[in-house]
């Protein structure tokens, strides 16, 4: 389907009618409290016209981002540089499956850019729907092994998904599995976005033999398969763009991880020319996103809200907090949208946590109890965040959470 941007056909009576319905169903589930109803608005929409993802993207130039760990970042870094060139439709609360970004869509009928978050299991479903203009690939590691399968899998899934694509593909030449999945798209811009987490990457993709890793550098000392020069770099504070200019950095959110999404963020904004200098000083009016970084006060107290989904994020995360004796407050559970497998936990290096003040709490709390013992670190078992937050010494507390265990954090504290 091929899009017209700014100039939107009018939808067909059928897909008006599921937009319709769609905004009902979503208002009925805010009006019991169950959330923004994106989610089940996109569904009842999508049972009335299967096919109107696709009817709600072709007036826009769309591009997708998908990643294990920091896609919803990017995607809101992406959206605020592009609002230079246009208005933007986006999920920007982070309902990155077919309904809920159905449902983000419906909602924007007069935009010129969608910037879309998927799920990495449905990016090459997704990508065939929306004709995007541009793909960006962050990285992949292991999560939610119950649901997702494993890496090596789903970067299969996506080099067959891609194969051929005509959108521009952003991919990080420092992780192997994405340069896997990226190589077989005819045109793919390379970015030096790092790689601190490279457990999941040891063998080769492409024979599985064993990577060589010296330095920043890595290549198959079997097959051949290698690391591509990148043409934007991350380096220090600044983006080195493809001409070797450096533009500096600066944000209100916290961390290296970040910089690496601002960077492919930057080389995303330039396929749709906004240049790197005009994209990075929008990227400065992000505070946080869906909670993500916010300090709240609760009960006297200033707490960071901190998203670690798996181990990948939660190595990112420690590099982030503040140095003992600052008080941690852990909390993990095992629900559906979490992967019921917590298996993971032995994979994160919680000895990074010595002299911190630590309190865990969450529906798996014990697990992670079991892990932080076997880890050599001091802590606290707390029933309610209420008790961990009065338990906790002087300072501002660093709170990690998982996924749903971090909703209902911000559930507890109004956020």
């Amino acid at each position: 389907m091929s899009g017209h941007p700014g100039n939107p056909e009018p939808l067909s009576p059928r897909a008006k009618l599921a937009v319709t319905a769609g905004r009902a169903a979503a208002a009925v589930s805010r009006a019991a409290g169950r959330g923004s109803g994106s989610v089940i608005g996109g569904r009842v929409a999508l049972k009335l016209d299967p096919d109107l993802l696709g009817r709600l993207a072709q007036h826009l130039d769309v591009v997708l981002v998908s990643a294990t760990n920091g896609k919803t970042t990017t995607t809101r870094l992406i959206a605020e540089a592009l609002r230079a060139a246009g208005p933007v439709v986006s999920n920007a609360l982070g309902a990155n499956m077919p309904a809920g970004i159905t449902s983000a869509l419906a909602g924007g009928s007069d935009s010129k850019y969608g910037v879309i978050e998927v799920d990495e299991k449905y990016l090459a479903g997704v990508a065939r729907d929306t004709t995007p203009k541009a793909i960006a690939l962050l990285n992949l590691s292991r999560d939610q092994l119950d649901r997702a399968a494993e890496t090596r899998m789903l970067a299969e899934k996506w080099r067959e998904g891609l194969n051929g694509t005509k959108a521009v593909v952003i991919a990080n030449a420092d992780d192997p599995l994405i340069v896997w999945a990226a190589s077989s798209s005819p045109n793919v811009v390379w970015v030096a976005a790092g790689q601190e987490w490279k457990d999941d990457a040891w063998s080769c993709p492409a024979c599985g033999g064993v990577m060589q890793r010296p330095g920043d550098d890595w290549f198959c000392g079997e097959c051949g398969f290698r690391r591509p020069a990148p043409s934007w770099a991350l380096s220090g504070d600044h983006v080195l763009d493809p001409h070797g200019s450096a533009w500096p950095i600066r944000l209100q959110l916290p961390g290296r991880a970040n910089k690496a999404n601002a960077t492919t963020s930057a080389a995303v904004a330039a396929v749709f020319g906004v240049p790197p200098q005009v994209a990075l000083e929008r990227m400065y009016q992000v505070q946080a996103v869906a909670g993500r970084y916010d300090v709240v006060s609760f009960q006297n107290r200033d707490l960071r809200l901190l998203l670690a989904k798996n181990p990948a994020g939660w190595l990112e995360t420690f590099s982030l907090i503040d140095g003992p004796p600052a008080p941690v407050i852990l909390s993990v559970n095992a629900r559906g949208a979490d992967g019921t497998d917590t298996s993971w936990l032995w994979d994160v290096d919680y000895g990074r946590l010595a002299g911190h003040p630590i309190m865990v709490i969450g529906d798996r709390r014990l697990d992670l109890a079991v892990r932080l013992e076997v880890a050599g670190v001091d802590f606290r078992v707390c029933e309610t965040l209420d008790e961990a937050v009065a338990m906790a010494p002087p300072g501002q507390i660093e709170l990690i959470a998982n996924y749903t265990a971090f909703q209902d954090v911000r559930r507890r504290v109004g956020n």
